[in-house]
Order: C-alpha cells, then structure tokens, then sequence
C-alpha cells in the first residue's frame, strides 16, 4: 500500500544527455492513490506465501499436537522457532512473551496457546508493517540494494508495475554497471511497464544515480528508482562504492531542489538465506541507513522466522513481500497476516 503527497515544484531544469528513453512517459499521479490489492488477488496470493512457509509452519505446529501445555511443549517450541531462523533474541521474548500471556489468559490447551502464540508474534512484526509514501519531494528518490541472487532487479520491475497501475509516473535508473547484463536486464523492465529509463553502456553508476535524479525533477516524475549493482556486505570496496553513490545521489538531491535524497534506501533480500539475511540488513543498515526492506523468494523453502529476528534486532520496515516470479506477485507486508502463514 502506498500513500502519496504532491507539492508544487521548483523550475525545471535541462534534463542531462545520458538519458535514454525507452518508452514514452507517463502522466503525473494524482493528488492521492491508494489501491490495495482486490480480495480475490490478495487470499491468492496469501495462499501462495502459506505454501511457501508450509514447511515451517507444519514443524511449529506439531508442537501444539498433544493434550496438555507443560514445560516439554515450551522447549520443542524453543526449538521449532530456532529452527525457523528467528534467532536466540526473537525466540526468547517469543518464549517468554507466551508464558505470560498462558497465565494471564489462564490457557489450558495447546490450540489456544499457538493462539496466543500468533497474537504475540504478530505485535513483535508490528512495528515491520508500515506504508511506502510518495512525495512530498518530486520525485521521491530510492536507492535500492541487495546482494546477487537476491531478486533485487526483479523486484524493482515489480514495483515499477504496482507504481505504474497506481498511477505514478517512475523513471529507472541503471546504476548497476558492473554486471554486464543488469542494463539490459533492467531495461526489459523498463519497456514491459513502460517507463523511461536513464542507462549508459559501461558508465560510472555514482554518474548514471545522478543524471537519473536530474531527470526525474525535469521531468516531473513522481519516482525515479535506481538499480544499484549487486555486493556481498563483505567487499568492503564496494560498499564503499555504494555510499559514494549514496553521497552524489544526495548532491543531484540538492542541484535539483529536494529536501530528502535519497528519500528511501531500500535492500532486497532472498527469503532462503535464513540468518544470513540478519547479517545483510545490519551491514547494509550500518553502511546507508535504510529506510525498507523487500523480502523475496517466500514461495520456496524459506523458513520465515527471520523477520522476527529482524524486528527483534533492527526493525526496519517491510515495505513489500515476493512470493513468485509474475509483475503482481509483490504484496504489501501485514504483520497478522505472516504471524498466521508462519503458524498456520
């Protein structure tokens, strides 16, 4: 779910010679756009991340198959929810948050303790749950990040999509020119929503960020996204890279007139690598400051429990999950909802 603010900008200026069009632009959102996925589109899609955490799901809940609550059933669940990758941090609040809420509520059987269990753990994914905003800068500028393998410039083509059907206007940026085929990659993307793109075969990305923002002011467009190369958290020279971008992306920020720039940093991050993701969003978090996070690849065998690792550890917001490889099957994330697929 996005929300979206529009205020009148400053006189344009030249948009730079890098740019590249791949397809007509779009017009302008309006005032304010909010179109959450229909009933129908958003249980299908529910039913696929239930599938892809099924396997987890089904070792948590053999815990809660006996007859009675007792202090082998707490320990098997200790370990179920390590097992699912939450962590020693999120396990043991989860833990210690279920005893309380058993006495409290007076619980008797295991079924209403895996029912306390998913209200206690959906409060801990709470503060994850938030609104991607649009505006009040034109455009609203994101970085996004991840490291190879993760969906990160898949992801960004589904977010093109869901910008695009909600009306916004969105200009690409293939900063990504250390992979050979990222540019081409990201400008199929381009062309299946129809928007813009601004590329340069084999030129600097700080540059390519740059010119993007440029652009995108001069344009009025209300986003500009821009594709940062894939990196390990541990190739300290590339990190280091990416803040350059980071610092000349602010700089256009400034040459353009935009108060936040960049407005978001986003990181990509596959569902599969379990603790290993935790790691990802500490580094990059450390290094940029994000703002997001786009959780992909639930439809496989991801266990899931990270993200209450994350929201026990650093809780940045999940603004969007994957779970397949189609334009629509990126959803906002619900707390309730994912508490329920993971203890289903």
């Amino acid at each position: 779910m996005f929300s979206f603010f529009k205020k009148k900008p400053p006189p344009l200026t030249a948009a730079p010679s890098a740019v590249t069009d791949v397809a007509q632009p779009q017009a302008a959102a309006p005032a304010a756009l909010d179109k959450p996925a229909s009933a129908p589109q958003r249980q299908t899609w529910l039913g696929k991340l239930k599938a892809g955490l099924g396997k987890t799901a089904a070792g948590i809940a053999s815990v809660f198959g006996g007859s009675r609550i007792d202090e082998a059933l707490f320990e098997d669940l200790e370990s179920a929810l390590l097992m699912a990758d939450a962590g020693v941090s999120a396990t043991t609040h989860l833990i210690t948050e279920l005893r309380r809420l058993a006495k409290d509520s007076k619980a008797e059987t295991p079924e209403q303790l895996k029912a306390l269990l998913v209200d206690a753990l959906a409060r801990l994914l709470e503060p994850l749950e938030r609104s991607l905003v649009i505006g009040p800068d034109q455009p609203t500028v994101m970085m996004v990040a991840g490291v190879n393998g993760a969906g990160k410039t898949t992801s960004i083509g589904k977010l093109t999509h869901r910008l695009a059907d909600q009306g916004a206007s969105v200009l690409l940026a293939a900063a990504d020119t250390f992979r050979a085929a990222a540019r081409e990659q990201l400008t199929v993307w381009a062309e299946r929503n129809t928007v813009e793109i601004v590329s340069q075969e084999g030129g600097d990305p700080a540059a390519v960020s740059y010119d993007a923002v440029c652009a995108g002011r001069a344009r009025k467009k209300d986003v500009v996204l821009i594709d940062t190369a894939g990196r390990l958290p541990t190739q300290m020279h590339l990190m280091e890279e990416l803040k350059k971008m980071q610092r000349v992306v602010a700089k256009a920020g400034v040459a353009s007139g935009l108060e936040h720039c960049p407005r978001e940093v986003l990181l990509v991050i596959d569902g599969n690598t379990g603790q290993n993701a935790l790691a990802q969003v500490r580094a990059f978090d450390d290094a940029l400051g994000l703002t997001g996070l786009i959780i992909t690849k639930l439809d496989g065998t991801a266990k899931g429990g990270v993200l209450a690792a994350i929201a026990r550890e650093r809780p940045i917001p999940v603004y969007f999950i994957g779970v397949g490889e189609k334009l629509e099957e990126l959803e906002t994330f619900n707390a309730r909802e994912f508490a329920q697929a993971l203890l289903q």
